[in-house]
């Protein structure tokens, strides 16, 4: 059985050890072994950096231990996915990991955040001016071009990762 690191903003969820279940168990029905970054218990003593370090030092050991990586890169708190999953779908890619990402958003970057600029049409910007890259996705290039991405959520997801 392949084991799939759930990777995602999830963990800050008032339910996240409830959604964390809910993902492993649609994890196995289909035939994948979740591994979600709160089944590891840190140590009642530790706390602030320390915490911090020991939270960092579990999650990439289960993303080594997995097989691959499944990733909610959905936005979080803006316009653009969590650092940390993103920080985390990076390590996996470094470690020849297939990645799969799901997201419910299939319009483009360009199609969401841009505002053509009326001295140059041809270069769109967003609300603060910067360039919006204009390459057909729905996600930065490095992430769309490095991740298989699903529209949709984690069990569509799961079915597409089955399916190959």
């Amino acid at each position: 059985m392949k084991t799939l690191y759930l990777a995602g903003f999830d963990v800050f969820r008032a339910d996240s050890l409830a959604h964390g279940e809910w993902l492993k168990q649609q994890c196995r029905d289909y035939g994948f072994e979740g591994l979600y970054p709160l089944d590891n218990e840190p140590p009642a003593d530790l706390s602030g950096r320390a915490l911090a370090q020991w939270i960092y030092e579990a999650n990439i050991a289960l993303i080594r231990q997995a097989d691959a990586v499944m990733a909610n890169l959905n936005a979080f708190r803006g316009a653009e996915p969590d650092s940390g999953t993103v920080f985390e779908v990076g390590y996996a890619v470094a470690l020849n990991k297939p990645v799969w990402a799901y997201v419910s958003e299939a319009d483009s970057l360009v199609q969401r955040f841009a505002v053509t600029q009326r001295e140059d049409p041809q270069r769109y910007v967003d609300a603060e001016g910067y360039t919006v890259e204009d390459f057909g996705l729905n996600l930065n290039l490095m992430l769309a071009c490095s991740v298989k991405v699903v529209v949709g959520d984690a069990a569509q997801c799961l079915v597409r990762m089955a399916q190959e």
